[in-house]
């Protein structure tokens, strides 16, 4: 049994994504691709990691954000300034 497909036809409700072998290697190369592009263009000149942007995320979806509207948070690493 491909339980890659089975795995991709009942989770794509939930929204999530299953990446077979084929499909990972893709992941992969893309995001190395995405970190060198960032790298190049962001102040710090690097691709930013998930855990310098955690708190930002947390403080979204928390209550600690209930009256935040209206503006965006840049969490870019420099690339709008």
């Amino acid at each position: 049994m491909n339980w890659t497909l089975v795995g991709a036809v009942l989770l794509c409700t939930a929204g999530l994504l299953v990446l077979g072998v084929l499909g990972l290697r893709l992941w992969l190369d893309a995001r190395a691709l995405a970190r060198e592009v960032d790298g190049a263009v962001s102040a710090l000149r690097r691709a930013g990691e998930a855990d310098e942007i955690v708190g930002t995320a947390l403080y979204l979806a928390s209550d600690a954000s209930s009256y935040t509207t209206g503006t965006a948070l840049n969490v870019d690493g420099g690339y709008l300034s």
